[in-house]
Order: structure tokens, then sequence, then C-alpha cells
């Protein structure tokens, strides 16, 4: 069977792989054309197009970078004309895909979308079109399958995709290229850098207050190191690349721009400080639209906040060294430690991928 799959993110390329390697156990001829990454290309997809070209971050960005937006939905579109797949399968990325899906159903293509977009924060109303150019959702929180039903939409809940991620780290025994016997506070800035520039300043005006402690700064893939070094003073700070969960594995404690990295981190069992700061202009929108009480999946997930999130204004050095002196001593930490175990039970259980997989098969079987 051909398999058209679109992830614009790291993430996406993550969990995408993923399904691609549960895929080609249950379909011996699965062939795969991708916009994607590294992850899915390994796992032998045609790559068409890095998501490291698609990744434009909030309101003014998209609308700075509209024309090469445009273009690549245009291309994207040709492409799978071209192409003719058996299934379109979306991970995430709605702004893209939600554009892709419409155009795919109107062109007699079965539509999979593999991670809701987030409609219940915000733009609710898509729920509409989601209905009627999506064959099929598989959604990874606890809460959207109720969601879903509320507009008599019924879709697949099948967990989340990063308990088998973890797990599979987890078992390991990590190595990590750091070499230091002072304990590890991880800085996760994020992958963009419009977000890199704004939070890891921020994280690093840390280092003087905490000598007992190494600091080491998880690089994303999409970034040069030369970058990260025009925001380091101190030699001592290290960066590593592709060692995201060894050093998770290491770490004491962690201060993490908010995003998927935040339910990594609790996965790990590291306590942690949520971060988020975004342009003045993109903030006052996002404040307006967003229906939701927390940024972090982890609160969202559990419903209240267990991690504090530090937002905007609230996202300063003060603050930042208060919650990190908490987490660092034994009543804040055990507490959130506890809350962790909670949030695993909650997520489902492990196997999303491969259940992901076995009910796509299904689906395309059945309507042979």
């Amino acid at each position: 069977m051909n398999y058209y799959i679109i992830a614009g993110e790291a993430s996406g390329d993550l969990h995408a792989s993923n399904l691609m390697k549960e895929l080609k156990l249950l379909d011996t001829t699965a062939h795969f054309r991708c916009w994607g990454g590294d992850l899915m290309q390994a796992q032998g997809a045609d790559l068409v197009k890095h998501y490291r070209e698609l990744a434009f971050m909030g309101f003014t960005e998209v609308l700075m970078n509209l024309r090469t937006i445009l273009k690549n939905i245009d291309t994207c579109k040709k492409d799978i004309i071209e192409h003719k797949p058996d299934v379109l399968i979306l991970v995430d990325y709605p702004g893209f895909n939600m554009r892709i899906a419409e155009f795919a159903k109107a062109n007699g293509i079965k539509v999979f979308y593999y991670i809701s977009p987030q409609i219940w924060a915000w733009k609710q109303s898509r729920v509409h079109k989601i209905k009627r150019v999506v064959n099929k959702m598989f959604v990874i929180l606890p809460f959207e399958k109720e969601f879903y039903k509320r507009f008599d939409f019924d879709v697949d809940f099948v967990g989340h995709p990063l308990l088998d991620a973890v797990a599979s780290y987890s078992n390991q025994s990590a190595t990590l290229s750091v070499s230091s016997h002072k304990p590890i506070i991880a800085l996760l800035p994020g992958s963009r850098k419009q977000e890199i520039a704004t939070m890891l300043p921020l994280m690093l005006s840390m280092k003087k207050h905490y000598s007992d402690y190494q600091f080491v700064i998880a690089g994303a893939p999409s970034q040069s190191k030369e970058y990260y070094q025009t925001f380091i003073a101190d030699a001592d700070v290290k960066i590593v690349f592709n060692e995201t969960y060894q050093l998770l594995q290491k770490a004491e404690a962690a201060l993490v721009t908010s995003g998927t990295a935040t339910l990594e981190t609790a996965l790990f069992n590291v306590p942690e400080v949520v971060c988020y700061k975004g342009g003045a202009i993109s903030f006052a929108i996002a404040k307006q639209l967003v229906k939701v009480k927390y940024i972090s999946l982890v609160n969202l997930i559990m419903d209240k906040e267990i991690v504090k999130e530090l937002i905007q204004n609230e996202l300063n050095e003060v603050n930042l060294k208060i919650e990190l002196d908490k987490l660092l001593s034994p009543f804040a930490r055990n507490s959130m430690l506890t809350d962790y175990i909670e949030l695993r039970a909650k997520l489902g259980g492990a196997g999303a991928s491969k259940k992901t997989a076995e009910l796509m098969i299904k689906y395309l079987k059945q309507n042979k």
C-alpha cells in the first residue's frame, strides 16, 4: 500500500517514524512518501521536504512567511496528485495539514489524522471541518475522545506515543557525552530560533545562582551549535545534540519551553518549570482565542497545575529562581514526582504506535 505522511515538526517526525515502523510489520508492501524529518527518512520514506523548511512560529511569523507557506501547500497538493497514495496520514501540524486534508478528500483520497489538532484549546468550530474532511481520527490525549463525542464524531483514543518512546530509553543505560561530577540542570529552550533567542538567555541567567550544578542545553537538531554559542558566555555550559532523552535521564531538574518537551520531561520523572514568552502581538491575540487554563500538556492532562508555568511577564529571573529553588528542595520535588505517577496512568498505557497501525490497517481493509 502507498502511504503519504505529513509531519511538520520534530515531535511529529518521531511519532510518524514509530508509526511507520509498526505499519511495515503489518504491511510488507508498504511504501512511504513524506514531508517530515530524518527519522521518517530512516524508516525508508521518500522525503519530499524537511520539517526545517516548514516551521513558522506565532501569528506574526506566519504572516511574514505567508508566500513561502502557500507555495509549500501548492507543492504538496501537486505531489499528492502525482503519486496517488492509498491513504494520506496527517500528524498534528494543523495549519498546513487541514488545508491538505480538505484537498485530499475533495480528490477522493482517504484521510487519516494521527494526533489531533488542539481544537479543544482554541477554534473549536474547526471540529465541523474535521468531521467533513477526515475519515478517521486517532487521538492521544484522554480528554479528546470525550471532546469529539460532544460533536458526534467517534474517534479512536490510542494512548500517548511518548510513553513508548520514553520507555525504550528508560530501559537502557544512558551514556551522556557531557561528563561532570556536578548534578545536572537541563535546559530545553525549544527548537525554533525565535523561541530559543527568547528563552535561553533567561534560562542561562540561573547559572550564577547554582554553582554546585552543571547546566546542559538540549540542542535542537534543526539548529547549529554556533547558533547556541552566541548566547553562552560561560564555557562551563555544555550543549548536546540528539541526546535529549539521555540528558533527561541524568537531570535533577529542568527548565522547559512549553510544548511536547514538558510531557517528555515529566515522563522521565524530572521536576520542571515550564517557560513561555512570545511576541507581544502574538500573545495578545492568543490570549483572546485560547480556551484552556494551562499551556503545558502536563497540567492540561491532569486538569490542575502540578508543574509551575511562568508565562510572558511572569517569566523573569526572580521568579525562575524561586521556582527552581523549590524543585531542588525535597518537599516540592516529591510532591511533583507523586503527581507524575497519576499522569502516566491517565495517558492510557504503552503501545500507541502499534495500536494506531493496527487500526489503520483494519480500516483500510474494510474499505477496499
